[in-house]
C-alpha cells in the first residue's frame, strides 16, 4: 500500500479523535500547528502519513514527515511540536509502543542472528529514518484492522510482532535491538532515566548513578550522553521543569514552593530556567492558568 493509501484510512478512521488498535497501536489527526510543549517521548515507533513535527532532545533536533518514521527507545522528556498540521490537512500519525519483551523475545529467533550488528552499539534514544514500503504496508494492514473488527483481536498481535521485526532490520534496529538487551548500553541508561524519573527533586550523583547502570563514571557519563543527548545534570532539569510546569497549570499560587519542592534551591534560578525554557515566566503562567480556570 501506498503512503497517500494510508494517509486516506488514517483520516477516515480519525474524525471523531484518537483510535487504539490492538495492544500497542493508536492512530491520531492533530489539526493545527501549536507551541513547542514539554512532554515524554515513552518508547515508540511513529511514523506520520502527513503532516511534520519537531522534537527537540537535548542539543539534538528531529523533524520528521511523510516518508520517516521516528524511533524512540528510552522515555525521554522532549519539546515537541507539529510545524505543519491544518484543518484542511491535518497531521496523521501512527505510533507503535515498542514493547522491551517482545523485542528480548524476536531477538531469540534464529534469524536475528543475520540482522544484528557486531560488537557492541551506543545508539541513541532517538533517531529519524527513512521508512521501508515493508513497513508503511505492514502499518496500513494493521490500521485496516479496524475495517475487520472479526480479525482484530487475532491479527493486531502478529502484526505488532511483524513492525518490530521489520524495526529490528531498518537503519534504527540498533535503537530497538538495545532495547530487548538485557546487559545493552541502552537498557543500563534507562536504569538511571528511571532512577532521575523517581528521585528528580533530589541531589543525585554521577558516581551514584552510574553504580546503578553498572558502569564506571566516565563510562556512564559518555553512554547517557550519546543515549540523550543531555547530561545527567540537564536531563533531571527537564524533569523538574515538566513537574513545575503541570503543578503551575493547575493553578497552584506558591511559586517560590513549586521551585523548593522540584528541587531548586533558588526561586531566581527556578525562574531563569523556566522563562529559558517556556517563553514565559512562571508568574505568567500561573497567572495565564488562573484566568483560563476562571473563564
Amino acid at each position: 500500500m501506498e503512503l497517500a493509501d494510508l494517509r486516506d484510512l488514517i483520516a477516515r478512521h480519525t474524525q471523531h479523535g484518537d483510535v487504539r488498535i490492538g495492544r500497542s497501536a493508536t492512530i491520531s489527526a492533530i489539526d493545527r500547528v501549536g507551541p513547542p510543549e514539554f512532554s515524554a517521548t515513552g518508547t515508540l515507533l511513529v511514523l506520520l502519513a502527513q503532516g511534520a513535527k519537531r522534537l527537540v532532545v537535548g542539543e539534538r533536533v528531529h523533524t520528521y514527515r511523510p516518508g520517516e518514521f521516528l524511533v524512540a527507545s528510552l522515555d525521554l522528556p522532549t519539546v515537541g511540536n507539529f510545524v505543519e498540521a491544518s484543518r484542511a490537512e491535518p497531521a496523521l500519525g501512527f505510533s507503535l509502543q515498542l514493547r522491551p519483551e517482545l523485542v528480548a523475545e524476536l531477538l531469540l529467533q534464529p534469524a536475528a542472528a543475520e540482522v544484528a550488528p557486531s560488537g557492541r552499539v551506543a545508539a541513541a534514544g532517538v533517531g529519524v529514518a527513512p521508512v521501508s514500503a515493508d513497513i508503511v504496508d505492514a502499518v496500513a494492514r494493521t490500521v485496516g484492522l479496524l475495517d475487520r473488527p472479526r480479525d482484530r483481536d487475532v491479527l493486531a498481535p502478529l502484526y505488532e510482532r511483524e513492525l518490530v521485526w521489520l524495526a529490528l532490520q531498518s537503519p534504527l534496529g540498533a535503537s530497538v535491538r538495545q532495547l530487548g538487551t538485557a546487559d545493552s548500553a541502552l537498557r543500563r541508561v534507562s536504569d538511571a532515566v528511571t532512577l532521575l524519573r523517581e528521585r528528580y527533586a533530589d541531589a543525585v550523583r554521577v558516581d551514584e548513578l552510574a553504580e546503578v547502570t553498572r558502569m564506571s563514571p566516565s563510562a556512564f557519563y559518555r553512554n547517557f550522553q550519546a543515549a540523550t543527548s543531555m547530561s545527567p545534570i540537564q536531563f533531571q532539569k527537564h524533569l523538574r521543569l515538566q513537574e513545575a510546569r503541570m503543578r503551575l497549570l493547575a493553578a497552584r499560587a506558591d511559586i517560590a514552593g513549586i521551585a523548593y519542592d522540584v528541587g531548586y534551591e533558588s526561586p531566581s534560578q527556578f525562574s531563569r530556567d523556566y522563562r529559558r525554557s517556556f517563553g514565559v515566566s512562571p508568574s505568567q503562567e500561573l497567572r495565564r492558568a488562573q484566568e483560563t480556570t476562571a473563564a
